[in-house]
């Protein structure tokens, strides 16, 4: 099984005309995923790599079952945009554009919120899984089915993390890179409890970062509600105080955000934490090796992995 997506999902592409938008509808294609239609006003009638081309989303929802958005909408339109998708009734957006003004994503996350859409992102890799779909721009080489549940508030220690996991044999049942804005649609939380509630995934790798307190949120989360071991890594352990490093989330100011505090709430909920993503199949097999061949006892509960 998996979370969120399956070979069944159908997707929609906005912004499928522009450079990024074009170049990855035709790797999502390529590996699989069903890309049924995209979107760029003016467009309507063209096609890309096959895929029929669209004005709005509307009419792109009237003549195809669409079941998730990927947006490569420039960061000045990329708001409109998941607005549009919101209207067409599609119950999963995942933006891909970074550089989102901050205000305009408080509206999105509202709305969102209020009629209950899945919003991932923005300002991230989007998600995979393996072997049957992939929305986003994770590359579908460095992934292999099994049992392994990957979140992740990076995009490119994403990819050296779950590529470090397929090398040592340990597939992944999905993949999520949440992103690192201030402002996303979908946490560590969420993803956790759907891992948490997939028969198939019996571990969870954590990947989080410096700055805002989503994995204070998320250790505390994993100690009143997580049967299955959760491992994790965070990065920026070196960083200095009051610099971003790469996310616009990714700051530590004064005694917030750091990484050791992040390490700590992790430890005390009985989560080990990688010193590098590297480190992370040798941390996962010995957690399992530790709960007596897959009984973990994690939030006060006893789970038996078959």
């Amino acid at each position: 099984m998996s979370i969120f997506i399956d070979r069944e999902t159908c997707v929609l592409v906005q912004g499928i005309t522009g450079r990024d938008g074009s170049f990855h509808a035709r790797q999502m294609k390529a590996y699989g995923t069903k890309v049924v239609a995209g979107v760029t006003p003016g467009k309507g009638g063209t096609l890309v790599d096959g895929i029929p081309v669209f004005n709005t989303v509307e009419e792109a929802v009237a003549r195809f079952r669409i079941d998730a958005t990927a947006i490569y909408v420039p960061p000045a339109l990329a708001a409109d945009a998941m607005h549009e998708a919101v209207d067409a009734g599609i119950p999963l957006i995942v933006c891909i554009t970074e550089g989102i003004p901050v205000n305009e994503m408080m509206r999105v996350y509202a709305r969102v919120r209020g009629v209950g859409v899945r919003l991932i992102g923005p300002n991230c890799p989007g998600l995979i899984t393996p072997g049957e779909c992939k929305v986003g721009i994770m590359p579908g080489s460095l992934v292999t089915p099994g049992n392994v549940g990957v979140v992740s508030r990076s995009g490119t220690l994403t990819y050296e993390a779950i590529w470090a996991l397929t090398q040592a044999g340990m597939g992944q049942t999905t993949c999520v890179g949440i992103g690192g804005d201030p402002i996303i649609g979908t946490d560590f939380v969420a993803c956790l409890e759907a891992f948490e509630n997939d028969p198939a995934t019996k571990v969870v790798v954590l990947i989080g970062e410096i700055g805002g307190s989503d994995e204070e949120t998320a250790a505390r989360f994993i100690d009143r509600h997580m049967s299955k071991p959760v491992v994790a890594f965070i990065a920026g352990q070196t960083a200095p105080l009051g610099k971003r490093m790469g996310h616009a989330g990714a700051i530590v100011m004064g005694s917030s955000g750091s990484a050791a505090d992040k390490i700590a709430a992790l430890n005390r909920v009985g989560v080990p934490v990688a010193g590098s993503p590297t480190e992370l199949p040798e941390l996962v097999a010995r957690t399992l090796a530790k709960n007596n061949a897959g009984i973990s006892r994690a939030g006060g509960k006893a789970y038996q992995y078959v």
